[in-house]
């Protein structure tokens, strides 16, 4: 007997991707493409398509079981930072009666750094203790400022904050911002899994996902350490998380799961023990739009990808080169969360601008 699982559709203008791994991915100064697992650093010669060890690494993180959990960078002075969330340190336990989380929870999010290219690794931070979860934005500034977002869980009520935090001597210390509170009550409420960008004009923005049919967005002014200007976007989504990329060019990109899916509404789910208000969870399409004008508007929204009754979620972006832009799905399943596929493409800055405008 056949089944009735729908066959994903892909938008064809966009090109499969050849490459073997998720994310995170870094462009090294020779062209090299550079990325972690849960036991190593590797390296690429040949746009992902095979991998060779570079050195181990072994410091607690998982990117191949948790997409948005780990990213690396090159500071400044060519060392190696990676930050990430422990996760072999995982513990989550949720008391319902309650709607709070049991004390114990427990996913520290980390950095360290490497100066020789990760042979060896120092100046191991636990950035916040307790429970912390997915994140989507590491980010080098002009300046040099390393900024990375961060969610974590806060009780009576329980529900979720964002923040930043900032190394201004290339990952050897950090320091933090203020929590960004949208209040909220459930495992999956108030503020999360924030994306991050740097803007043309300095400032970097925050696109944070939540239950409310649209990102809240967050500006700061001084490169994160304070976030003082936090408003809701008018960017509608579901509740899932979207990715922000700033290319070479200026434009920025934008990858997520809208609030409905193309010409029609989908259901909302009740209030349980996720959200106090009934919220969209659609993540049957994921969606890319683009910003011209220092993400003031945005354009028109175009589906990349469609998997029917599954789901195409937790995007990662990525500039290989100038204007080539790769999408990874960090999730695609047939059919709720069975059935796994993978979902990676690739397309020019040029050729998405053009078809976005049509």
């Amino acid at each position: 007997m056949g089944n009735n699982i729908a066959t994903c559709w892909i938008n064809p203008i966009f090109e499969q991707l050849n490459i073997t791994k998720k994310g995170p991915l870094l462009n090294d100064d020779n062209g090299d493409l550079i990325t972690a697992d849960d036991q190593s650093i590797l390296i690429s010669k040949d746009d992902g398509k095979t991998w060779i060890k570079l050195s181990p690494a072994q410091h607690g993180q998982n990117p191949l079981k948790e997409p948005a959990s780990c990213y690396l960078l090159r500071a400044n002075d060519n060392s190696l930072v990676m930050v990430y969330l422990h996760l072999d340190g995982y513990k989550f336990e949720w008391d319902e009666t309650k709607k709070e989380p049991k004390e114990g929870c427990r996913l520290d999010m980390c950095a360290i750094r490497s100066p020789d290219n990760g042979k060896t690794w120092i100046d191991k931070h636990v950035l916040l203790d307790g429970y912390n979860a997915n994140f989507f934005g590491f980010i080098k500034l002009r300046n040099g400022r390393l900024v990375t977002t961060a969610e974590h869980l806060m009780p009576n009520p329980g529900r979720w904050v964002v923040c930043s935090f900032f190394s201004d001597d290339n990952g050897r210390t950090w320091q933090r911002s203020n929590f960004i509170d949208l209040g909220g009550h459930g495992h999956h409420d108030g503020a999360t899994e924030p994306a991050l960008v740097e803007l043309n004009d300095g400032r970097l923005l925050m696109l944070i996902r939540t239950n409310l049919n649209q990102f809240w967005q967050a500006f700061s002014d001084d490169g994160g350490r304070y976030w003082r200007t936090i408003m809701p976007s008018s960017i509608d989504a579901s509740s899932a998380p979207g990715y922000l990329l700033k290319l070479q060019s200026g434009r920025i990109v934008l990858v997520w799961n809208r609030l409905n899916p193309e010409g029609s509404v989908f259901p909302r789910r009740t209030p349980d023990q996720a959200s106090e208000v009934a919220a969209s969870w659609h993540r049957e399409e994921l969606s890319i739009a683009i910003s011209d004008d220092n993400a003031k508007t945005w354009s028109k929204p175009m589906v990349i990808a469609r998997q029917k009754g599954g789901q195409i979620s937790y995007p990662y972006l990525f500039e290989r080169r100038a204007g080539e832009i790769w999408i990874i799905a960090g999730f695609a399943f047939k059919n709720g969360w069975e059935n796994p596929f993978e979902v990676k493409l690739k397309i020019s800055e040029e050729k998405l601008a053009a078809a976005i405008q049509a």
